[in-house]
């Protein structure tokens, strides 16, 4: 796996063996950061379910000023925080080891873009963003971003709307906002 484009173009991000991640397929990332370019430049950027953190290296390299990672594994965080270093944005990054749910309850500050690729076999994450978004981490100038596979349930809930939605082969993104 490569960064596509910006100042890490072509820099490797190791993808931990096994189970532990599905990595967003790399035609599926640069339709995605061809969608939100314009909000990329100085945002704060939340990559959920961060896996590799290809879909945050992605977003640093192309002018994200900050982005937390949230990842449970253990092991894949720690190769986050490596991958990170060996960049040379260890300052712009941030790695929290805890499910989703739980980091939402802990995140400080407010987001320009949420990414969320749970594991296909999950629901929505209905839970994770309503606490995002009670707790000011997401308002109605973020935007929100749900990976899921072709035929998987789509994110609906109240205080959201779907803008928009992009398929690549079984992979779907749907864009979100937070009704004001």
């Amino acid at each position: 796996m490569r960064i596509s484009g910006g100042a890490l173009r072509n820099r490797p991000v190791p993808a931990p063996r096994g189970t532990a991640t599905r990595p967003t397929p790399g035609k599926v990332r640069e339709a995605l950061f061809s969608i939100v370019a314009e909000r990329i430049e100085g945002a704060r950027v939340l990559d959920l379910y961060a896996g590799s953190g290809a879909v945050g290296f992605e977003a640093l390299s192309r002018g994200a000023a900050y982005v937390t990672f949230v990842e449970m594994h253990a092991p894949t965080a720690t190769a986050i925080k490596r991958t990170a270093e060996r960049f040379g944005v260890g300052q712009s990054v941030g790695v929290m080891i805890a499910p989703a749910e739980t980091a939402a309850k802990r995140v400080a500050g407010r987001f320009d873009l949420v990414y969320a690729d749970p594991p296909y076999a999950a629901p929505p994450p209905h839970l994770t963003f309503g606490l995002l978004r009670s707790r000011g981490a997401i308002d109605a100038a973020s935007l929100l971003v749900y990976e899921r596979r072709e035929g998987g349930p789509a994110f609906a809930s109240p205080g959201f709307a779907t803008v928009r939605e992009a398929r690549y082969g079984e992979t779907v993104l749907q864009f979100l906002t937070v009704d004001a």
